[in-house]
């Protein structure tokens, strides 16, 4: 009598017309997700089994170890795929509380490290650090990449802030959203150099999305490690 059929070859074994249909002695019907089809493949390779211990020649009976090693195999996969599950929902629980901590900011003024600012009701603020009095240029800048804004500001040693009144160079007011900021600087007679900034708006609500929890201030969408201080 040859070896039991692996499991992956069940499909290969209906197919050829040794058994009628998957599973159909046993009533099995096909669940959706891996361990709906795992279970699935179980009760084809049992049917497919019972039918080789029916059918084997008796002076040479199957070998019990080889197919309780692979109804080993087939269990410890089945296991494994049911802890999965059991880890995915434990995530999702988990990311639930994580929203229903993170929406006690929702309302009040952060302040967070992105490369965009968030226009608000026609205003957005930014703070950016000099190492020393030097001249600065913020440029503003709409999803195409065309400059909207751009300004030069004398900062000061320190830290230093900026408010955009939402308007372009040309004085036209543009939609509150998020838009995108460089902000660059040096010495007089040395290349400008990026300089670090941050973006301080009205926190507009928390969601998840690839697995991580993010804030919304406005238009700008920031994971919650983006935040450095959540104000009144």
């Amino acid at each position: 009598m040859a070896s039991i059929a692996a499991p992956a070859s069940i499909a290969q074994t209906v197919q050829s017309g040794k058994v009628s249909a998957p599973g159909a002695s046993l009533g099995v019907s096909p669940a959706p997700g891996a361990l709906g089809k795992l279970s699935s493949n179980f009760g084809d390779f049992l049917h497919l089994l019972m039918v080789q211990l029916k059918n084997q020649d008796p002076t040479a009976p199957m070998d019990a170890n080889q197919f309780t090693s692979e109804l080993v195999q087939f269990s410890s996969v089945e296991q494994q795929i049911a802890t999965n599950t059991s880890l995915t929902q434990l995530i999702q629980l988990t990311q639930t509380a994580d929203v229903t901590q993170s929406s006690s900011v929702v309302g009040k003024q952060v302040t967070v490290q992105a490369p965009q600012v968030a226009l608000q009701k026609g205003s957005a603020k930014l703070g950016f650090t000099a190492p020393a009095g030097q001249n600065v240029s913020v440029s503003v800048l709409d999803a195409s990449g065309k400059t909207l804004r751009q300004v030069a500001i004398k900062a000061q040693t320190g830290d230093n802030t900026w408010t955009w009144d939402g308007k372009s160079d040309t004085g036209q007011t543009v939609p509150d959203g998020a838009y995108t900021v460089a902000v660059t600087g040096g010495p007089a007679g040395s290349p400008a150099q990026a300089l670090p900034f941050t973006v301080t708006g009205t926190a507009t609500g928390v969601q998840v999305a690839n697995n991580t929890v993010n804030l919304q201030i406005g238009g700008l969408i920031v994971p919650f490690s983006a935040i450095r201080s959540v104000g009144d």
